[in-house]
């Protein structure tokens, strides 16, 4: 299927077309025709999958077709998607405006950690596109700049990490003030209780799709493990980055404080990195965001909440310094690489402890991540056996995990790693013929 057999209307297909798209995302071909039919929805979708455009050009078409049969100009907020980082409201914000560009349509992001001037004054200008964070929604709201009694579309996306990050009352709040009468898109990667239970309090007789990446981006990405004691966590990861060509890397640690502590050693190890987390200015986030993406810093630094929504075309390599202990987390992590039927490398570095971690991974993504042999600190049974201080970590946390950005090593039969061994078949340029799907 393609997008002209998705019956858009000529001006959002003529900027899908500039960006780049021919074939839709199996969200994309599933969710736009039921959102234009104006149907509640209830996706299950991972990163990587395409579903920002999956809710993006269907509201801009049934807003453009609504803006033509209004009788009077005036601009008013009539859809809401509300997400939970600043990076991915900016990122939507991007979206829209690149697909709606020959519609009209305006679209403001708001979100907290800057002053709200700007904000407030493109609201002031009007617009029919609202993407927000909560907190800063609320804020706005109790403040009389924003009232969402237009609001005829509303996307509540990345519902679970709005659960992680404590915001779910404050979604609870928004939703409240939302008008009954609504079409609602519901978006989340995984479907805890407490998520389930608020998506059926929200939704009408919503169609429910669900899409899984784990078979691509397995097939997408080469994937190894090194298992390595945590003192030598840092040794390895300098020892790859300066013997191996890997142009830029996304760095994941599980805290804040890990995420500084490796980016000092990089730096002075002469590795240029910048860190981003929820303890930087938004200023200083999007400024590092900015570098990597134009390749003035090698090596991104991330802790997961703030690296999702990070979108980097030609990503070539994820390293996991922590592995998660959500087994889904990987796949959100390594799905920054190997992006639109691109190649890339995701490695992680697994201590004795994380064992558990990684086993729950294998059995998520149905294979066992190649280990790799060629490892010039590997782990003994000393390094089993013995409970490291806590010093020696990047988290100070007992737990910990590396990804090696390496794609070039090979196991101990010399033979090339990678994570192709189950799935086969050829790579669909899905979404677009870029590096970005959503």
């Amino acid at each position: 299927m393609s997008f002209e057999k998705l019956n858009l209307i000529k001006p959002i297909h003529r900027a899908l077309t500039e960006e780049g798209y021919t074939i839709p995302t199996p969200i994309q071909s599933q969710a736009i025709p039921f959102i234009l039919e104006r149907k509640d929805l209830l996706g299950c979708a991972q990163t990587g999958t395409g579903k920002t455009a999956a809710f993006a050009v269907p509201i801009l078409q049934i807003l453009y077709k609504e803006k033509f049969e209004r009788k009077h100009s005036q601009r008013s907020i009539s859809a809401l998607i509300l997400t939970p980082t600043r990076e991915l409201a900016m990122q939507i914000s991007e979206s829209f405006s690149a697909y709606g560009k020959y519609t009209e349509l305006r679209n403001v992001v708001i979100f907290g950690g800057v002053p709200q001037k700007k904000q407030t004054d493109k609201l002031r200008n009007g617009a029919e596109i609202l993407i927000a964070t909560p907190g800063r929604l609320l804020d706005l709201m109790n403040q009389n700049y924003i009232s969402l009694q237009h609001i005829k579309l509303f996307v509540l996306d990345e519902a679970d990490r709005m659960l992680d990050m404590g915001f779910i009352h404050d979604v609870k709040k928004i939703i409240a003030k939302l008008p009954a009468k609504r079409q609602t898109l519901f978006f989340s990667a995984t479907m805890p209780p407490e998520i389930v239970k608020l998506s059926n309090t929200i939704l009408n007789d919503p169609v429910k799709i669900e899409v899984t990446p784990e078979s691509p981006t397995v097939d997408a990405i080469k994937q190894g493990v090194y298992f390595v004691s945590k003192p030598n966590k840092k040794a390895l990861l300098l020892h790859i980055l300066k013997n191996e060509p890997i142009s830029n890397a996304l760095v994941f640690t599980r805290t804040k404080h890990g995420a500084d502590i490796v980016t000092r050693f990089l730096n002075n190890a002469k590795i240029h990195a910048e860190a981003i987390h929820g303890n930087k200015s938004q200023n200083a986030r999007q400024t590092a965001l900015n570098n990597f993406k134009s390749k003035k810093t090698r090596i991104l630094v991330a802790t997961d909440i703030a690296a999702r929504g990070i979108d980097v075309e030609g990503l070539s390599h994820v390293i996991n310094f922590e592995i998660p202990n959500i087994s889904e987390t990987y796949i959100h992590r390594i799905g920054r690489t190997g992006r639109a039927g691109l190649s890339g490398t995701a490695l992680s570095f697994c201590d004795h402890e994380e064992r558990v971690y990684l086993k729950d991974i294998n059995k998520l993504i149905s294979t066992a991540i190649p280990v790799i042999e060629d490892n010039p600190f590997p782990m003994n049974k000393d390094d089993e056996s013995t409970n490291h201080p806590a010093g020696n970590n990047s988290s100070g946390r007992s737990n910990a995990h590396e990804k090696n950005s390496s794609g070039l090593m090979k196991d101990k039969n010399n033979k090339r790693w990678y994570g192709r061994n189950k799935y086969k078949g050829k790579s669909n340029n899905y979404g677009r013929n870029k590096a970005r799907t959503n």
